[in-house]
């Protein structure tokens, strides 16, 4: 059976790679570019894909930066997250863009299911990262393209410490080596956005070593 995964070449989408690649024979990876001040991500996408030896694809969703001016399509924006407000880096409605082109895609593909590593546990506040966002989405895509649609999350209960666990015990940790997690773009990675941040704390509790460079660490 084949599946849909959605790549960004982060540490989740990466996992959940893993995941999908453990239980499905072929594998079609959608990443996209939307202006994102860490395109650079997209480079490590593909090399995750041929990690997996799984199909790759590039999708063009630039109007996104037509309709928002989040931090993480302005570089002139700061990133920053006050407590009680949604991150400058939030896109509005873009997973229900990215999933809703997914599904399309998956019909093409004649596959039933779509992996996402949205999470609501360890996350950055995103609305449409959350449990019931995807379960309506689910019911929505599933009766647009008249044929079931399974949106597949491992990671939404998850810690980002346990899905640094699970990673490693699907023997699949050196993959973390070819993601690319930092919102300003930088290899090495800078070590003080919000997401290395997020990142690292994650590696720090489970005990294990990041693979990636650091530009500084707190």
């Amino acid at each position: 059976m084949s599946a849909i995964v959605l790549l960004s070449g982060g540490q989740d989408s990466a996992t959940c790679l893993a995941v999908a690649s453990s239980t499905h024979s072929k594998i079609h990876c959608i990443a996209f570019n939307y202006n994102q001040r860490h395109i650079i991500e997209l480079d490590y996408a593909k090399k995750l894909a041929d990690h997996a030896n799984a199909t790759f694809q590039v999708i063009d969703a630039r109007f996104l930066s037509q309709l928002s001016q989040s931090a993480m399509l302005n570089n002139s924006q700061e990133i920053r997250h006050e407590e009680g407000q949604l991150p400058t880096t939030f896109v509005p409605g873009r997973n229900a863009f990215f999933l809703t082109i997914a599904s399309a895609i998956a019909y093409e593909y004649k596959a039933s299911v779509i992996y996402t590593g949205v999470c609501q546990t360890d996350y950055s506040g995103y609305p449409d990262c959350r449990k019931d966002f995807i379960e309506s989405q689910q019911q929505t895509l599933s009766l647009a393209m008249d044929r079931p649609i399974k949106i597949e999350t491992p990671l939404m209960v998850l810690t980002k410490s346990e899905t640094v666990q699970l990673m490693q015990n699907l023997g699949k940790l050196n993959w973390y080596k070819s993601t690319h997690t930092c919102y300003e773009g930088q290899r090495p990675a800078c070590g003080q956005c919000p997401s290395c941040k997020l990142r690292l704390k994650g590696f720090l509790e489970a005990g294990i070593v990041d693979p990636l460079e650091y530009q500084k660490i707190q």
